[in-house]
C-alpha cells in the first residue's frame, strides 16, 4: 500500500458534458460533473471533495461494455491515466506496466510490436485496459484475467492506493471482485505477467478453420491479423452503428442440461468449461428464436450476429432493456436457459 504522492493539477471539470463520445452504443447520455482523470494521484482529493459534499460517482474507460441513463447525476471520472512500459524481465515472464486510460486494443499491437506474444486472441476488443479487467474480458479461449499479475488502484473505502494480486481480483468468467463491488476500487494501472514459452491457442473453431495445416503454423501476428478480420466481419463497427459488442453471456449449464437440450436440438453450438459444465453459444439460443436483423423503433439485433444489439439512432437505455428483456424471456420459454446481460447498466 502506497501513501498518495502531492497531487497534481486537479482533474479537468466539465459541467454537463454529453458522452455520446464516450460510449460505443452512441446514447445522448449527459454527465452532470465530468472530471477527466490523467494521473492516480488526482483522485484522492477528488474523492474527498466528493464524498464531503455527498456526491455520487462512478468512474467511466471507454464505454464500451456501458449502457447510460439519460442523465448521470454527480460525478463522473473519465479514466484517462496513459502510459506503457516494459517493467521488468527474466528468463520466463516480462511483466509490463500499463496505464488505466491507455487503450486496449492499441496495448494488445504494442505488445506484439515488442516481441511479446500472448494477447493476440484479445485484439479488436474495444475499450481501455483499466476497464477491461472488471469485466475479465475474453475471446477466443483467453481472458485477461491469466495474464495479469496485479493491478493498482484507489480504494475509496480506505481511502488509499492499494495493489491488488491476481488472486485477489477473483477473476470468473465475465466477471471479476471489481465488477461485484463497483463502488470500492478505480483501477489505475494495470500490471502483465506474459510468459516466455509461447503456443498459439486455436481451440476456437473460428480459428482453427483459418489455421489447419500442422506443418505451418501461425505466428502471433498472424493470429493477431485473423482475429481482427473475424470480429470486423462479426461485428459492427461502433463508429457506424451504434454497440457494445457482445450484449449476452454465454450460459453455462450442466453437462445434464447440455444433453437434454442436445436431444431436442442437435444443432446446438457449445463448448467445453469447467468439470461436468458445458458453456452454450448465446448468439445461436437468440438466432434459433428468430432474432437476428430484427428491428423495434431505434433499437435492434445485427444482421450478422445475434449476440449483439445496435442502436440504429437516437435510442436510449430504456430501449436497448426493453428489447433485451424480450430476446431472455423468449430464450428462456424455448430452452429454458437464463440469458445475463454482460454490459454494466448504469
Amino acid at each position: 500500500m502506497n501513501s498518495a504522492k502531492n497531487a497534481p493539477n486537479p482533474a479537468k471539470l466539465t459541467p454537463n458534458m454529453g458522452l455520446k463520445h464516450r460510449n460505443t452504443f452512441g446514447l445522448d447520455a449527459v454527465a452532470e460533473l465530468a472530471y477527466e482523470i490523467t494521473s492516480a494521484e488526482q483522485l484522492p482529493d477528488l474523492l474527498k471533495g466528493l464524498a464531503d459534499q455527498n456526491q455520487a460517482w462512478r468512474p467511466l474507460g471507454g464505454g464500451s461494455n456501458v449502457i447510460l441513463p439519460n442523465q448521470l447525476p454527480g460525478a463522473t471520472l473519465l479514466i484517462n491515466i496513459p502510459g506503457q512500459e516494459i517493467a521488468q524481465s527474466d528468463e520466463q515472464n516480462t511483466w509490463v506496466s500499463v496505464g488505466a486510460g491507455v487503450n486496449w486494443h492499441e496495448f494488445v499491437a504494442w505488445t506484439l510490436e515488442q516481441n511479446l506474444p500472448g494477447l493476440e486472441n484479445l485484439a479488436l476488443i474495444p475499450g481501455t485496459v483499466g476497464a477491461a479487467p472488471i469485466q475479465n474480458i475474453g475471446a477466443y479461449g483467453v481472458e485477461i484475467g491469466q495474464y495479469i499479475d496485479h493491478i493498482e488502484a484507489f480504494d475509496a473505502v480506505s481511502h488509499d492506493f492499494v495493489t491488488l494480486s491476481q488472486a485477489a481480483c477473483q477473476f470468473a468468467y465475465r466477471d471479476s471482485y471489481f465488477k461485484r463491488h463497483p463502488k470500492r476500487y478505480i483501477v489505475t494501472k494495470v500490471v502483465f505477467k506474459i510468459p516466455k514459452p509461447w503456443k498459439p491457442r486455436l481451440q476456437y473453431a473460428d480459428l482453427a478453420n483459418q489455421f489447419n495445416d500442422p506443418d505451418q503454423p501461425p505466428s502471433a501476428k498472424d493470429i493477431f491479423t485473423a482475429v481482427c478480420q473475424i470480429r470486423s466481419q462479426k461485428l459492427p463497427d461502433p463508429k457506424v452503428i451504434g454497440n457494445a459488442g457482445s450484449f449476452f453471456q454465454n450460459p453455462i449449464v450442466s453437462n445434464e442440461q447440455y444433453e437434454t437440450l442436445f436431444k431436442q436440438f442437435p444443432r446446438l453450438v457449445s463448448y467445453p468449461d469447467a468439470p461436468g459444465m458445458r458453456k452454450l453459444a448465446a448468439g445461436w439460443l437468440i438466432d434459433q428464436c428468430g432474432f437476428k436483423g430484427q428491428r423495434m423503433g431505434s433499437v435492434g439485433v445485427y444482421e450478422k450476429q445475434a449476440l449483439v444489439l445496435v442502436n440504429h439512432g437516437g435510442a436510449n437505455s430504456e430501449d436497448i432493456l426493453n428489447l433485451a428483456k424480450i430476446i431472455q424471456e423468449k430464450v428462456q420459454k424455448n430452452f429454458q436457459v437464463q440469458l445475463d446481460i454482460e454490459p454494466n447498466i448504469f
